[in-house]
């Protein structure tokens, strides 16, 4: 907390009037290119959470969104949730993230499914999820005008397996790649792929070139040099878009 005040300090000359305004960021132990849509209340995002999810997965799309929130008036609301009871989620390496927010699809701008698993066919994470079939019925049901579903690393393959990357360009993590396609995913080897409503990323780090394309597609991109100033990091590799390919 006392890194990210600090940092939140050293960013922009604006970045101060911008806090003095309605900022939300609810941390819950959480197309091309365009300017600022027309929107007056805050980005929903709703981060997907499952045993076996990879820490950094679930971890770097939150950090991002939720430093967001200090760089845009309308602010932005970042939530884990989870298909069944609200519960501890036990991640890959064996992190606890308490997960208080249940499955509402309704209630978000943008939805971020994570991946974790894929090595371990008989073990949480992807492939048990697939098995249960509950989230990807569940994100079969979700898509809806005015919502974004996006997905990085082997979250690609529980969009695939509810039937949201069959004949669309997407990525995931290379090892990942040919089951993607297999599948019927029109597979781009880019970091970012933005299809408009559906949005998929590479690899395990890759949740935060995610982030911070869809923080400068929503937000706008005065926004998404804030947070990269605030984290100190730029982001990298190639954002395949429509309008660009």
């Amino acid at each position: 907390m006392e890194r990210r005040r600090f940092l939140s300090r050293t960013t922009a000359a604006g970045a101060a009037t911008i806090a003095a305004g309605t900022l939300t960021a609810t941390a819950v132990n959480t197309g091309t290119a365009t300017a600022a849509p027309r929107r007056t209340g805050p980005l929903r995002v709703h981060i997907v959470m499952f045993d076996g999810v990879e820490e950094l997965d679930c971890i770097a799309p939150f950090e991002v969104f939720s430093a967001a929130a200090m760089h845009d008036p309308r602010g932005v609301e970042v939530r884990y949730v989870t298909t069944g009871q609200p519960r501890q989620i036990r991640a890959s390496y064996g992190t606890g993230i308490q997960v208080t927010h249940r499955w509402a699809p309704e209630e978000a701008d943008l939805i971020v499914v994570p991946g974790g698993g894929y090595g371990r066919r008989n073990g949480p994470g992807i492939w048990a999820e697939i098995a249960d079939g509950v989230l990807p019925k569940a994100l079969a049901a979700a898509p809806r005008e005015g919502l974004t579903i996006s997905s990085l690393c082997t979250g690609a393959l529980l969009l695939s397996a509810a039937g949201l990357t069959k004949g669309r360009p997407c990525t995931t993590h290379h090892g990942a790649k040919a089951d993607l396609k297999e599948q019927g995913g029109i597979v781009k080897d880019a970091r970012v792929v933005d299809d408009g409503d559906l949005v998929t990323a590479g690899g395990i780090s890759s949740g935060l070139e995610l982030g911070l394309w869809l923080v400068k597609r929503e937000l706008g991109a005065d926004a998404a040099i804030g947070v990269e100033t605030m984290l100190e990091y730029e982001a990298r590799g190639t954002v395949w878009t429509r309008s660009s390919s």
